[in-house]
C-alpha cells in the first residue's frame, strides 16, 4: 500500500508543466532558375541552371547539393535534384526534368489507342482474349514519349488488378520510326 501511494504522489503532474523539448524545424523555400523541363538536343552540353534557396529570409544556395543523372549522348528523361538539409538533418529536395531528345524527329505518335478486337494472349495453352482496353501515349519532348501500358491493359484493365499492375514506359521514336524502350516500371512487381 505504501509503494503504490508513493507511486501515486510521483505520478501526477501538475498544470504548470511545460514542454521544454519541443523545437521548430525550418525549411528553406526553393525555386528553380529556368524551367522545370529542359529540352536538350543529343550531343549537346546540358548547362546546369541551378536553383535558389532561402532559409528564413537568408540565402542558402550555397548549401544545395545538386545530384543529376544526365547523360547528353543518349536520349532519355533524366533528373537533376537539388537537396538542401536543415541542421537537424531534415531535407527538403526540388527536381528538374531533362529530355535530352533528337529534335529532327518530327512524327508525333502521341494519343488514345484502343486494342483492336481479336487479340489475345496463350498461357498454359489457355486462351484469353482482351481487346477495346485503352492505351495512351504522352508526348514528352520530339522522339520521346511516355506509354500508359506497354502490355496493352491486360493486367491492369482485364484481369483488373488496377493501375498498379499497367506497365507504364518511356519510349524513343527513332529516325526510321522503330521505337526503342528506354525504361519500364510497374509498381505491382
Amino acid at each position: 500500500m505504501l509503494c503504490l501511494s508513493s507511486f501515486a504522489l510521483t505520478s501526477c503532474n501538475d498544470d504548470n508543466d511545460e514542454l521544454t523539448d519541443a523545437k521548430v524545424t525550418y525549411y528553406p523555400t526553393m525555386e528553380l532558375n529556368g524551367d522545370e523541363t529542359v529540352l536538350v538536343p543529343i550531343g549537346t552540353e546540358y548547362v546546369e541552371q541551378g536553383c535558389k534557396a532561402l532559409l528564413r529570409g537568408e540565402d542558402v544556395t550555397n548549401q544545395v547539393v545538386i545530384n543529376s543523372n544526365v547523360n547528353n549522348n543518349v536520349a532519355g528523361m533524366y533528373q537533376v535534384n537539388y537537396t538542401f538539409t536543415n541542421t537537424e538533418g531534415y531535407s527538403n529536395t526540388i527536381t528538374r526534368t531533362v529530355a535530352v531528345c533528337d529534335p529532327t524527329i518530327t512524327t508525333d505518335i502521341a494519343g488514345n489507342y484502343t486494342v483492336q478486337d481479336g487479340t489475345y494472349r496463350i498461357y498454359n495453352d489457355k486462351t484469353s482474349e482482351f481487346s477495346k482496353f485503352s492505351v495512351s501515349i504522352k508526348k514528352l519532348a520530339p522522339g520521346l514519349f511516355y506509354i500508359s501500358d506497354l502490355m496493352a491493359g491486360y493486367y491492369g484493365q482485364g484481369v483488373g488488378y488496377g493501375a498498379q499492375a499497367e506497365l507504364t514506359g518511356y519510349l524513343q521514336l527513332m529516325s526510321d520510326n522503330s521505337l526503342k524502350l528506354l525504361s519500364s516500371y510497374v509498381s505491382a512487381w
